[in-house]
C-alpha cells in the first residue's frame, strides 16, 4: 500500500493495481473495497468525513467515493500521457487539490466533477516549473503545503489557486509532511532528512532523526507523530516533532504508509500490504 488515511473510525489504504483496503477495527483486520474501476497504482487518499473521499494515482486518475470507500467512481483519467498524481487533498465537499509529476497541479471547486490545471511559475533562477510534487498537507488555518524535489516546499494560502516556493536549504527530495501542534511544520524524505518550520515555511531547521534511511510517510495525532521509511525505519515523537527516537524493524521491511487512531496507535503498510507490529530494535536514543 502506498498511502492511508482515516474516514471517521475507518482506515482506508490504497496501493498498486487499484487495491483499496478497509479496516473497521483499528487496523487489526482488513478487507478489499467492493468496487474499484481502475487497476493503476493509487498513490494518495483524502477523506473529509466518514463517507466522502478521493484517491489519486497514475495516469492522472482521480477516484471518488461517497460510501466510506466501499465503491469508487472515476472522476478524471488521462490515458494520453502517464503523468501520475502523487497526492490529493480536499478541504471540504467542493474544494480539492491534486499534485504530481513535473509541477502538475489540479484544482476543483465542484467536488471533483471538473479539474482545472494551475499554472505554476518557475522557481527563482529556474527556466520552467518542472518539480515533482510528492505530497500535500494542510495546517489548522487551511494553508496548503506540497513537499517536492530539490528541497522545495510549495505553499498556497488560497486553497491551491496560487503558490509560493519555500526553500529549506536541502537539495534532496521530500516525500511527506505534516502540520504539528503549535503551528510547526514538518517535511521529510531522502536519507532520513527532516526539516521543521515555525513561520509558515519561510525558514527551516534540520531535525536530527538519528537515521540515514529515507522517510516515506508522516502521520500525527495530537502531540504524537510517527514516521516510517525504508529499511524498516520507524520514527516516534511524543512532543509534537521537537525530537524523535528511531528504531528499525528486524525484518527491515520497507514501509510506505502509516495512520494513527485517536489514541496514537499506529497501523503501518508496505507495498506488500498491511504490516504486523513486529518487534523492532532501537537504532538510537532520543
Amino acid at each position: 500500500m502506498l498511502a492511508s488515511t482515516r474516514a471517521g473510525e475507518r482506515i482506508v489504504a490504497v496501493g498498486d493495481h487499484g487495491v483499496v483496503l478497509l479496516s473497521d477495527d483499528g487496523g487489526r483486520s482488513h478487507r478489499q473495497a467492493r468496487q474499484v474501476p481502475v487497476d493503476v497504482a493509487l498513490t494518495s487518499v483524502s477523506f473529509i468525513d466518514a463517507s466522502r473521499g478521493w484517491a489519486a494515482g497514475h495516469w492522472g486518475v482521480i477516484l471518488h467515493t461517497t460510501d466510506g470507500g466501499e465503491t469508487w467512481q472515476v472522476q478524471r483519467s488521462d490515458t494520453k500521457q502517464d503523468r501520475p498524481l502523487f497526492a490529493v487533498h480536499f478541504f471540504d465537499e467542493k474544494q480539492g487539490v491534486a499534485v504530481g509529476l513535473w509541477s502538475l497541479i489540479l484544482r476543483t471547486e465542484d467536488g471533483g466533477a471538473h479539474w482545472q490545471p494551475v499554472e505554476l511559475a518557475p522557481p527563482e533562477g529556474g527556466k520552467r516549473a518542472d518539480l515533482n510534487l510528492f505530497g500535500l498537507f494542510a495546517d489548522a488555518r487551511g494553508q496548503l503545503f506540497a513537499p517536492g524535489e530539490r528541497g522545495m516546499v510549495l505553499r498556497s494560502d488560497d486553497k491551491g489557486r496560487s503558490w509560493k516556493y519555500m526553500k529549506t536549504g536541502y537539495a534532496g527530495s521530500f516525500w511527506s509532511g505534516t502540520a504539528a501542534p503549535g503551528g510547526a511544520l514538518l517535511v521529510a524524505g531522502l536519507r532520513g532528512s527532516m526539516y521543521r518550520s515555525f513561520d509558515d515555511g519561510a525558514n527551516w531547521q534540520r531535525v536530527d532523526t538519528h537515521t540515514e534511511s529515507s522517510i516515506t510517510a508522516l502521520a500525527g495525532a495530537g502531540s504524537k507523530i510517527i514516521g516510517v521509511g525504508l529499511d524498516g525505519l520507524v520514527l516516534n515523537s511524543d512532543d509534537g516533532g521537537a525530537s524523535f527516537a528511531a528504531r528499525t524493524r528486524e525484518d527491515r521491511l520497507p514501509l510506505t504508509g502509516v495512520v494513527l487512531d485517536g489514541q496514537g496507535r499506529a497501523t503501518m503498510y508496505s507495498r506488500q500490504g498491511v504490516v504486523a507490529d513486529a518487534g523492532a530494535k532501537d537504532s538510537s536514543a532520543r
